[in-house]
């Protein structure tokens, strides 16, 4: 019981650690990279900036405020176990934002830009690059940073609709709004503007759904080896992942030969093969990349089933039975 409660308390530790991470690289690419070249951006950072831009109202405030009201709306869908990290990200990033924004702040008010001149896009890119792979990192960690990231959580929850699309179809509002504010300049300059928005939106969401996919990237593992119980064994033990046995009939020596079929993260790939190499340096083993693996200790199957089907299968399996 000990053990349970020690190795949570381990991974809300860990989970806390790396959100912090995130949202300390999201500031600084946000601050640094984005406003000090007026660069509208999607979620509620974005709506804070183009609010910021157009009243000097601060940033860290409509953040807040806004996060705020959508956390109270999402709490009964998300649970306060992701709302609870996602209040978190939402003090600390308004702080990290009010420190930063004094800290690259110039004498006459404007902001430092530290790639010069007439850098913008370039900018842009980098800013973009940084924040994106800051929401993964918080994303990975059971976190949030609010705001639309919210209502992406809750459209992947119960659609297959990754979360950097999800993002793409609400910041795609937001970015479009920089066209009916007159006081970004002239109509031509609104639709730099904007064009740069899409920009941000494309580079950050999709850096997003690159960090995540490659974190969540699946192999699959088939083993022969005449010490497929052991080897089974062992990786059920350092793993904690089921497996299964296949019969297997060798072409050329004709013996029968069980078969290790596995299913894991490509990110355990090294601990797997030492596991195997420590039983039977001999045995054959083959790897390869899956599209997806869905069901238990994966990824949960996101499609709507209809309810008339749904019971009609049921009573088929109890007629079976």
């Amino acid at each position: 019981m000990r053990s349970n409660a020690g190795k949570a308390l381990g991974r809300e530790i860990k989970d806390y650690f790396f959100i912090t991470l995130g949202l300390m690289l999201y500031t600084f690419g946000f601050t640094v990279f984005l406003l000090p070249y007026e660069i509208v951006t999607g979620g509620i950072a974005g709506v804070g900036a183009i609010v910021f831009y157009a009243t000097k109202f601060p940033v860290q405030w409509t953040f807040f405020i806004i996060n705020a009201a959508l956390i109270v709306a999402a709490l009964k869908i998300l649970g306060w176990r992701f709302l609870a990290k996602t209040i978190y990200a939402t003090f600390a990033l308004t702080v990290m934002l009010d420190i930063a924004q004094k800290v690259v702040e110039m004498p006459d008010g404007t902001f430092y830009k530290l790639m010069g001149e007439g850098n913008d896009f370039m900018s842009l890119v980098i800013g973009c690059m940084l924040t994106g792979t800051a929401l993964a990192i918080v994303f990975l960690n059971n976190g949030s940073t609010g705001g639309t990231d919210i209502i992406a959580a809750v459209v992947n929850k119960y659609h297959n609709i990754s979360l950097g699309m999800g993002l793409i179809m609400v910041d795609l509002c937001i970015i479009s709004s920089s066209l009916l504010i007159e006081s970004f300049g002239t109509f031509p300059e609104r639709c730099t503007m904007v064009v740069f928005g899409l920009c941000t939106m494309f580079i950050e969401c999709n850096m997003l759904d690159f960090v995540m996919n490659w974190q969540r990237q699946s192999v699959q593992f088939m083993i022969f080896s005449k010490k497929h119980q052991e080897i089974a064994n062992a990786i059920a033990k350092e793993t904690e992942h089921t497996m299964t046995i296949l019969d297997g009939h060798g072409w050329y020596s004709g013996d029968p030969i069980k078969v290790i079929c596995l299913m894991a993260k490509k990110r355990e790939s090294v601990e797997i093969f030492r596991v195997i190499k420590s039983i039977d340096p001999n045995a054959f083993v083959s790897q390869s990349s899956v599209q997806g693996v869905f069901g238990e200790g994966f990824d949960p199957i996101k499609v709507k089933v209809k309810a008339q089907k749904l019971e009609k299968e049921m009573k088929k399996q109890q007629e079976n039975a």
